[in-house]
């Protein structure tokens, strides 16, 4: 495989990095601790590393509201932290991948509050404007995510501005060929210093509609929620006009151009819409737009061999050319080991089959960290919530505090090895018995596991780069085989917690015993899945 396509088949592991390590002891991790924690991650077998925001901002959406685009925000460091990051990282061949947010910006960027004094300026159409209906009510029925109108009135302008999250992110007008030009230099400046690619928040959201139509009516029965609950009334439109506009097409190459002058370079579009996949598959054809492309289709509530079947098989049907990249949790979601588990306990064994699954699918994947601990959802009380998102829509969606919450270092120290102060969101005591810590003591521990199997996927050709195809089998089994140059190996995994047996007609296989997954038990054309079990056979 040709250098410059290191990220096809990579884990990338996602740090969010005001919960991963705080040096400085004001309850908030930064940069320097994720430098501190590189042989940790060099350790768990990924990649790469997809920091999420660290850009200087007010922080009203932790991050993603970006107020300068080429500074690091102080609570995380420096610029100069960020290149010795860069040049540690790159020390232990681990790539670094950046957020950039390009949709919108923060409300107290240099250009908004340019923008937003009159529709004189130059920068007065920078964002997207638009007078009021004759009645003083807003352009059209748009609606944040996050919950009302998407039209904020500024009454500087005697005009509305188009925000798709909060309030204070008003969207940029990619209509306009300067602002695309503007947030190109921007990416271009963490080119020029080392970055070896970018995850990019919200991607389909970068256009809307000219004509500002009103999106159409959802009916009930199809609503339903990809990064939001359904009792939102986001959900209750087809969201037409708001994103996923055909302009943006000519923009995704626009990025792709700026990126192949950069060898090795790599973009992967976060792509929320009416049809996601099909949205992925366009975004990352013909190999001149994103390099890879990746949904909330399995960050959901969904958990059945068939769902996980029928989203990867659509998906391959409708990317015939692209690069898909799959994740089961981030940090927008409820963390899969307790999403996707049929109890209050999370379980260290499904867990650690979850990870090989997501693993063994075709593409690239993206981890968040504590999944290779097996962490569930932090239980926040809502007086300790700091998520605007969760505080809104409380209790029926209690946000996404609950899967940010500090990374559980150490059980014994007070605040878990994370911070010698107290931390931004309280330490899960729940997670204690997850801690790094222990689990490195422990030789069948979900985090040894996760370890073993990314070193042992090195090694499998058919997992980095074969294709797939799926066996119907009936619940709770997942199973498929991965095909790459006359090699072929079979996968197999049990969903539940209850052990089932599999039919199976396999010539002579070799079964990988030294994997501490292989707990399937093959004999007589019969496989013997026990609870969560994972089976892994050359063919």
């Amino acid at each position: 495989m040709a250098q410059n396509e290191w990220w096809k088949g990579a884990v990338i592991y996602q740090i969010y990095p005001r919960s991963f390590q705080d040096t400085n002891n004001d309850g908030i991790g930064d940069l320097q601790g994720i430098i501190n924690k590189l042989d940790y991650v060099k350790s768990l077998g990924v990649d790469a590393i997809w920091i999420s925001p660290f850009f200087k901002s007010p922080m009203k959406d932790f991050g993603y509201d970006i107020s300068d685009y080429r500074d690091i925000d102080p609570m995380f460091g420096s610029l100069d932290d960020f290149d010795t990051l860069i040049a540690q990282a790159h020390q232990r061949d681990i790539k670094i991948i950046i957020d950039q947010v390009l949709s919108h910006t923060s409300n107290e960027h240099e250009w908004f509050i340019q923008s937003r004094e009159n529709n004189l300026n130059s920068k007065a159409d920078w964002y997207v404007w638009a007078d009021a209906k004759a009645d003083g009510s807003a352009p059209n029925n748009w609606l944040s995510i996050f919950g009302g109108s998407a039209w904020q009135w500024e009454p500087r302008r005697c005009q509305y501005y188009l925000h798709n999250f909060l309030t204070e992110q008003p969207d940029l007008n990619f209509h306009n060929s300067d602002v695309r030009q503007a947030v190109l230099d921007n990416v271009e400046f963490w080119l020029k210093k080392g970055v070896d690619g970018f995850r990019l928040d919200a991607i389909n959201f970068c256009y809307h509609d000219a004509q500002l139509r009103d999106n159409p009516a959802k009916p009930k029965e199809l609503r339903q929620g990809r990064g939001f609950s359904e009792d939102n009334p986001y959900a209750f439109q087809y969201h037409h006009f708001n994103n996923t506009q055909p302009e943006n097409l000519a923009f995704m190459q626009e990025i792709r151009q700026l990126l192949d002058r950069y060898p090795g370079a790599v973009s992967l579009g976060e792509i929320s819409s009416e049809d996601s996949l099909k949205t992925m598959a366009e975004y990352t054809s013909d190999g001149n737009k994103l390099h890879m492309g990746y949904s909330f289709e399995l960050l959901t509530n969904d958990y059945s061999a068939a769902y996980i079947r029928e989203t990867v098989s659509k998906l391959e049907q409708e990317m015939t050319q692209g690069w898909p990249c799959w994740a089961f949790s981030n940090h927008d979601v409820e963390r899969v080991a307790s999403r996707w588990h049929h109890s209050d306990n999370t379980d260290p064994q499904q867990a650690a089959m979850l990870s090989a699954l997501l693993a063994s699918l075709r593409g690239s994947v993206c981890v968040y960290q504590g999944e290779e601990l097996g962490l569930g959802e932090a239980d926040v009380a809502f007086s300790d919530l700091q998520d605007p998102y969760g505080i809104t829509f409380w209790p029926n969606f209690k946000g996404r505090d609950g899967c940010r919450t500090p990374m559980p270092w150490q059980d014994t120290t007070e605040f878990a090895g994370f911070s010698s102060q107290a931390p931004w969101l309280p330490i899960a005591a729940e997670h204690r018995k997850y801690s790094v810590e222990q689990q490195l003591a422990q030789p069948n521990s979900t985090l040894h596991m996760f370890s073993h199997f990314m070193a042992w996927r090195k090694t499998m050709p058919t997992l980095l780069l074969g294709s797939i195809e799926f066996i119907h089998t009936p619940e709770p089994i997942v199973a498929f085989y991965r095909h790459y140059q006359g090699e072929c190996t079979l996968c197999v995994f049990n969903l539940s917690d209850a052990t089932h047996s599999l039919k199976l007609t396999l010539n002579t296989p070799y079964i990988h015993d030294e994997l501490p997954h292989n707990t399937g038990q093959y004999g007589n054309g019969e496989l013997l899945q026990p609870r969560f079990g994972c089976f892994f056979a050359n063919i």
